[in-house]
């Protein structure tokens, strides 16, 4: 029977798991994750390129290239989920505080159905390295 869904920390306890069966936590360092990570975001990125802009629900896409972007996706956040457990960073509380600053940095009455960095919509001129939209 099929999962309903899955929780953040399920997912972080059947990575460990995986892990310590193939005592494979040796090789799980923080620098390993990551770049383990961000070749699955290459591999992720393979499948959109040269596809232009795709429009949400993947029109006219096979089935077979809908699951296999269903596992690079998979890949991604199975890496993420697992760096994050090595890092102790409790990916859920963390994921819920950003969006609480977010809101914060992108108000409704000034952002509403822009695309604008936070430092163009509030004339800010202060430090643009945080600026990730989150959509």
């Amino acid at each position: 029977m099929e999962q309903e869904g899955v929780t953040l920390e399920e997912l972080k306890k059947k990575m460990a798991d995986f892990a310590k069966e193939r005592d494979w936590d040796q090789f799980h360092s923080p620098r390993n994750l990551l770049l383990a990570m961000v070749g699955e975001v290459g591999e992720l990125s393979e499948i959109f390129q040269w596809k232009g802009e795709v429009p949400r629900g993947l029109p006219g896409w096979e089935d077979e290239e809908k699951q296999h972007l269903g596992e690079e996706l998979s890949d991604v956040l199975l890496y993420l989920v697992r760096l994050s457990d090595i890092c102790g960073v409790d990916l859920g509380k963390a994921a819920l505080r950003k969006m609480e600053l977010n809101a914060i940095k992108y108000p409704v009455k000034l952002c509403k159905g822009s695309s604008k960095k936070q430092t163009q919509f509030n004339g800010d001129s202060g430090d643009t390295a945080d600026t990730d939209q989150g959509h």
